[in-house]
């Protein structure tokens, strides 16, 4: 599946001067936090394709207005056309705000996705705003990836992370590609990028899809009258104690 990634800064081929067109044999849309919510909606609404996001550090106006549309998968496991993409937002804390966290609080949060990561038989996907420890990542506290997130990586072995927090435009020699000893891709969304991407795996049961999909639409609060919400009716949303 062909994905476009963004985060941080507002593209503007893509907004101030879109044409229709220029965002073409895009399956989804991934968006790695700390962009304008009117921009996610233009985004999805021009594009008519999914796209699922997770907050990023300046995202807090997200908690009022958040993007409409759009999926929100952060703290959340979402199964869309077979590809299994786990949310995970935030960045390292330095201020008391919402969507900072310790290292510690990190580890909590994955903790409390595993039992879910392990139904789904892993993630294809790991979507974040964070970069991992030493995979992306600067030396400054702001900018210091998670540990835990690197270890998640090497436990499940996604084919994609896709990250953002940190701008390729902070200086020379910023790469936007990295790999993680198991084969893991890294990929900064900085602006806007696209790529490839294909499951490594597969459910265990396709029935559980849209279980999967309806808990972590709750768990974001969010309604089901939005698209490309596959399986989100009936009897998935009486059933989703068991994720």
């Amino acid at each position: 599946m062909r994905a476009l990634v963004v985060s941080d800064v507002e593209d503007k081929a893509l907004w101030d001067y879109y044409t229709p067109g220029r965002v073409k044999d895009v399956d989804l849309i991934l968006s790695a936090g700390d962009l304008d919510a009117d921009y996610l909606e233009f985004l999805v609404t021009m594009t008519n394709k999914p796209l699922f996001y997770v907050h990023g550090n300046h995202d807090t106006a997200y908690r009022q207005s958040p993007p409409g549309g759009c999926i929100d998968v952060d703290g959340g496991l979402y199964v869309y056309r077979g590809l299994r993409i786990l949310g995970l937002g935030g960045s390292m804390r330095y201020k008391d705000a919402p969507f900072e966290y310790t290292e510690r609080e990190m580890r909590r949060r994955i903790r409390r996705l595993t039992p879910r990561i392990r139904r789904a038989g892993g993630f294809d996907v790991l979507l974040t705003h964070s970069p991992a420890a030493g995979v992306g990542d600067l030396p400054d506290h702001v900018h210091r990836g998670f540990e835990c997130l690197g270890e998640l990586v090497e436990r499940w072995k996604p084919a994609l992370m896709v990250y953002g927090h940190v701008h390729l435009s902070y200086g020379a020699g910023m790469e936007r590609e990295h790999e993680f000893g198991c084969g893991t891709r890294a990929v900064n969304a900085f602006g806007k990028h696209y790529l490839d991407v294909e499951p490594v795996g597969t459910l265990p049961h396709p029935w559980m899809e849209p279980m999967i999909n309806a808990r972590c639409l709750r768990d974001g609060e969010k309604s089901a009258d939005h698209g490309f919400l596959p399986g989100t009716s009936g009897t998935a949303f009486g059933s989703y104690r068991q994720w």
